[in-house]
């Protein structure tokens, strides 16, 4: 038996012990409690949304303040929002006008690291984007909006491409507005004949939203169908066309180049007959020198003699000539009319691929951009320029702001749309830098949305003159969807080959752009996978990967792995 002392050690202990787990549970308790009160409100947030059917999403506002996004519906009202963590400096996502370019449901980054970007939807071709990540409450990434993945998820579901996303200081909301240089939607004037043969069927979205058709909707006007349908009949009756021009010119640049072949032989004795004519021309001038600087009887003689002889090469040499002309001269023509066959066939293929691509471009919402800095209005549809403009604007000098119209849905039985407006700042000249909520440590905090002043937006819309030509070829396209854009700011960099207009605020923190690293070259660098240092470049192939994860785990094995 132990003695006294060693059993009440024991005994002493034992209590320790379940006196910490108690005293343990009674603290976590209250935190525990108030994690399950948060989440069993988040998921009663969430529910109650689902319930009411999240609709077609116009419209994402982040809020660098509050370090939260919000999804709006067609309707205007918000259907989603959730915590976010934008760029840490010296990489701060630049307050700005943005759209979604891209999605893709796995994405890996080709500049940090492979770093994982689940539900990633591209708003920058330099490398910003909405993503599934970490939220430690404040800013924290290299300039994307990282977002939580399960809600990045749901949010994927709902987005489209070429939907709007606006990075603001504050937590602004959007408000209705009506004016009437707001564009109104008119019928389709162009071939009324080819429209009204389309079955009246609104064409499908693809999957995941990963195209920027409109989609149809309740309150769509009655031709709309039919028209939308056409113009989906017509892209597919010219892509059908032009899958046919692409062989019919493919065997055309086939012959071509075949022929090209078979003549090279020809065109190199033509070239060689051709050169010798040179030559000899260039002897007989010579010989005439010579002749003509001659003085002495034997020394004209024999120039003279030269000047025959040089003369009777030159004959010779064209006569050979034109022998070889007369005899390649068939394969060379067709040689060179099969080379102008394959430059028309691939002429008429362009065409057709152009008209294609402007029926389906026509399927999609309009974008239209005002700069008061470049005096222009600039049109764009499904990521692609579609016309500028030069616009008037009424007392150019004095600051309009930067608002962004949005199209959310037709009036019911007629071909109004419904308008709202955001409106965005830049820092004001007492202001510091950052807002607040952009600091460390600063909680996700939800606060209450602006309201955006719909009379300062109207008031910029009353400064500005489009052409009556401009606004009525804007008309004729414009869908739910569409936006206008005004801004005091000239057109971006950013808004190049597949984008939407970029709109950047001067005077902000931009180091989420401007700062980014270029992408790894598209090479596998040992130097990173025997880890001794480096960067590497992995894309967003799994295969390359894994087989450098396989290479990495088999160097490492033996008595010595390196350290």
């Amino acid at each position: 038996m132990a003695p006294i002392h060693a059993q009440r050690r024991r005994l002493s202990f034992t209590s320790l012990v379940a006196l910490t787990a108690v005293a343990g549970a009674a603290l976590c308790a209250p935190a525990a409690a108030q994690s399950r009160k948060s989440a069993e409100a988040e998921n009663e947030n969430q529910s109650s949304t689902e319930q009411r059917g999240y609709g077609t999403a116009r419209l994402a506002i982040v809020s660098l303040g509050d370090q939260r996004v919000t999804l709006y519906d067609t309707t205007g009202a918000p259907i989603m929002h959730g915590p976010v963590s934008s760029g840490a400096s010296p990489n701060d996502t630049p307050p700005g006008i943005y759209s979604i370019l891209q999605k893709n449901r796995e994405h890996y980054s080709n500049r940090y690291d492979d770093a994982a970007m689940p539900f990633m939807q591209r708003i920058t071709w330099t490398g910003v984007a909405l993503h599934g990540g970490a939220l430690p409450g404040y800013p924290a990434s290299h300039g994307c909006v990282r977002l939580r993945n399960n809600f990045a998820g749901d949010m994927f579901e709902l987005t489209k491409l070429g939907m709007r996303v606006i990075v603001s200081r504050n937590n602004m909301a959007p408000t209705p507005i009506s004016h009437p240089k707001l564009f109104k939607h008119t019928p389709y004037q162009g071939n009324v004949a080819v429209l009204t043969k389309a079955a009246h069927t609104m064409p499908m979205p693809t999957e995941d939203g990963r195209d920027t058709r409109y989609e149809g909707g309740p309150n769509d006007p009655p031709e709309l169908a039919a028209r939308m349908a056409a113009f989906q009949a017509i892209a597919a009756s010219k892509r059908s066309e032009a899958g046919e021009l692409e062989r019919k010119a493919t065997e055309a640049r086939d012959n071509a180049k075949k022929l090209a072949r078979q003549s090279a032989n020809s065109k190199k004795a033509v070239t060689t007959a051709e050169r010798n004519v040179k030559r000899a021309a260039d002897s007989l001038a010579y010989a005439e020198r010579v002749l003509s600087k001659a003085t002495k009887p034997n020394s004209i003689n024999k120039a003279e003699a030269a000047k025959t002889k040089a003369q009777e090469r030159l004959a010779a040499a064209q006569a050979k000539l034109e022998a070889v002309n007369a005899e390649m001269a068939p394969a060379l023509e067709e040689s060179n009319r099969a080379e102008e066959a394959a430059k028309a066939a691939e002429t008429e293929l362009q065409e057709v691929v152009a008209a294609a691509r402007d029926a389906e471009r026509k399927l999609s919402p309009v974008s239209v951009f005002v700069s008061r800095a470049a005096k222009k209005l600039y049109v764009r549809q499904d990521m692609e320029p579609v016309f500028e403009t030069d616009v008037t604007i009424v007392d150019e000098n004095r600051p309009m702001g930067t608002h962004t119209f949005t199209a959310l849905d037709f009036e019911p039985g007629r071909h109004d749309l419904r308008w709202n407006v955001v409106s965005i700042e830049g820092r004001k000249g007492n202001e510091p830098l950052k807002a607040s909520g952009m600091y460390r440590h600063k909680l996700n905090a939800s606060v209450p949305s602006i309201p955006t002043d719909a009379d300062a937006a109207a008031a910029a819309l009353d400064r500005i003159e489009i052409p009556e030509e401009a606004r009525a070829r804007i008309s004729e396209l414009v869908l739910p969807g569409s936006s206008l854009i005004v801004s005091d700011e000239p057109l971006h960099k950013e808004t190049g080959k597949a984008t939407e207009f970029v709109v950047l605020l001067s005077g902000e923190l931009q180091g989420g752009i401007i700062l980014r690293p270029k992408p790894k070259p598209e090479v596998q660098d040992d130097y990173y996978v025997f880890n001794w240092g480096g960067f590497g470049y992995y894309n967003n192939q799994p295969q390359r990967r894994q087989a450098a994860k396989q290479q990495k785990k088999k160097y490492n094995q033996g008595p010595f792995p390196w350290w």
